[in-house]
């Protein structure tokens, strides 16, 4: 149900950004706002930068050997979802750079002005995708409220990854949107995988 549903708002997304549609023009209009919004451009670069594959791989690969050093003494088949993660993970520019072919959307004015294929961003989903694909391999390994904040640490990140990438006018939102929902149904594969095999050895 879940990845359905998100595959239907980034097929809205992508249709309207294609088709120049109104969600289009209210999504260039909030983006040129967010640019001039007062959070510091410093500040907005470091988190756009969160989503670069040289930050964001080895969080996941830190993520990845944790998970298997700790599970792989106690549970039967603990290879599975650390194998997922890392499949999705490839699997983002193998998805990304065709749909920016495709679509083919100007950027926003800004540094990368004058230059295409912004949708869906791949910093996004790169941050997405890493973090998200780390938090589902730790919050079996945590305990309590740690399992609550690392869901809202991650959450936050990538709101924060967003927030960046708009305000340096390196993508519009839908952008980041758009990038968001096709990750999400990434992130249920891991999830899905991991919860299928988590039963300790017989």
């Amino acid at each position: 149900m879940l990845p359905a549903a998100l595959l239907a708002v980034f097929a809205l997304c992508a249709w309207q950004v294609a088709a120049h549609g109104p969600l289009r023009a209210f999504d260039e209009r909030l983006g040129r706002a967010i640019a001039g919004s007062p959070l510091p451009s410093p500040a907005a670069e470091f988190l756009a930068d969160l989503g670069n594959t040289v930050v964001a791989l080895p969080v996941l690969g830190v993520a990845l050997a944790w998970a298997v050093w700790r599970t792989r003494a106690v549970v039967r088949r603990w290879w599975p979802g650390p194998l997922a993660a890392a499949l999705v993970m490839a699997a983002v520019p193998a998805l990304v750079a065709p749909l920016k072919a495709l679509i083919d959307r100007p950027g926003p004015p800004g540094p990368l002005a004058g230059e295409t294929g912004f949708f869906p961003s791949g910093h996004a989903a790169t941050a997405a995708v890493a973090y998200g694909a780390a938090a589902v391999l730790l919050l079996p390994l945590l305990r309590g409220r740690l399992r609550g904040w690392l869901i809202a640490a991650v959450v936050l990140l990538n709101v924060a990854v967003g927030a960046g990438l708009v305000r340096r006018a390196y993508h519009w939102p839908l952008d980041v949107v758009g990038s968001w929902c096709l990750c999400g149904c990434l992130l249920w594969v891991v999830l899905r995988v991991r919860e299928r095999n988590k039963k300790p050895p017989t």
